[in-house]
């Protein structure tokens, strides 16, 4: 536990039963078949029904605990609305399964709800030479290359399509919920449009995956834009969520609610300097970035890992080679390879 961070709600709620954590705000919690095996989620008191943030992955075990919810906490309140902080599976995953069940609509930033929308419909030829020829120029070998054919669209296998309509969300409107008015703000680099929601009356930001408690999100580069910065959004969005009361309730989506947003961010500013480090030390000499996440990521990774670690590794690279601090080669032998200046 980040013990210099407060936890005004010391433990998770119990599976199906919705837990108040501010007046008119519940906690619900699914799995997750990974690693990091859950993920929060918020309904907000609509008086006769609610808003939920965020929808947990599409899976059998998550519909089964929906199920559960439907059949008793919300029996007599249906959902009225979904929002989406942004596009990953445990996030907007069952937007297209809940939104038809129950008539309502879908609320998210217009990036994430195309990008879901999209890759949720992926799987083709050109989508398995696009993923290959990225992994190929990182330097993964045989071995990890027939892993990147063998598991063709992961995304799409854990999403259900999102209605083919939406409401957009946008930076700065105001958006009425439970009574209050909340405030998205987008974050960039974990997603391409994500947004946190902020309750200035209440007090609470919903932070999704953009402000965690004990974890950076994953921020990487993936095929579909090679060449990315991710890193460098992700920093800079940092600094729109400064200024904020100090007795901020932020709700993430994983761990638990907490105040302290400051040290937080700064925490996650300086968690990745660290790894900035790391990262110039990992290409001394010219080395791919499969080698080098092997200096960032030293424990044994999954063969889910790997990929979020090769998408984070590259994110580094190239936010150095912004810096002017690493420069990069294309080999003839297909990848690039990189080195600190």
């Amino acid at each position: 536990m980040n013990v210099s961070l407060g936890y005004p709600v010391p433990k998770p709620p119990a599976q199906a039963e919705p837990l108040r954590v501010a007046p008119g705000i519940f906690w619900l919690r699914m799995p997750l078949p990974f690693r990091l095996d859950h993920i929060n989620l918020w309904l907000i008191d609509e008086g006769d029904g609610y808003t939920l943030v965020d929808t947990g992955i599409a899976n059998d075990a998550t519909r089964a605990v929906w199920e559960c919810v439907f059949a008793g906490p919300l029996k007599t309140k249906p959902l009225q609305r979904i929002v989406c902080t942004h596009c990953h599976p445990d996030h907007m995953g069952l937007a297209g399964w809940l939104g038809p069940r129950f008539g309502i609509p879908l609320h998210a930033s217009q990036s994430d709800w195309a990008f879901c929308r999209m890759l949720a419909r992926e799987g083709g030829a050109d989508f398995l030479d696009c993923q290959e020829q990225f992994y190929c120029r990182a330097g993964f070998g045989p071995e990890d290359l027939a892993l990147v054919r063998g598991r063709g669209n992961t995304y799409g296998t854990r999403v259900v399509p999102p209605p083919p309509s939406f409401s957009r969300l946008l930076d700065g409107q105001t958006v009425r919920m439970g009574g209050s008015d909340w405030r998205p703000i987008s974050g960039r680099g974990h997603s391409p449009e994500h947004m946190c929601l902020y309750s200035a009356d209440r007090k609470v930001l919903i932070s999704g995956d953009q402000i965690l408690p004990k974890i950076s999100p994953v921020v990487g580069v993936w095929p579909q834009e090679p060449d990315a910065n991710p890193l460098d959004l992700f920093i800079s969005s940092l600094e729109r969520y400064r200024g904020l009361p100090e007795d901020t309730l932020v709700l993430p989506s994983h761990g638990l609610p907490f105040t302290g947003l400051e040290r937080r961010l700064d925490q996650l500013a300086h968690h990745h300097d660290a790894r900035l480090d790391d990262t110039r030390r990992g290409c001394v000499e010219w080395a791919p970035a499969r080698q080098i996440l092997d200096t960032l990521f030293p424990r044994p990774l999954d063969n889910i890992e790997v990929f979020f670690a090769a998408g984070e590794t590259v994110a580094h690279l190239h936010y150095l080679m912004g810096l002017g601090q690493v420069e990069r080669r294309f080999d003839a032998d297909g990848v690039y390879r990189f080195r600190a200046r």
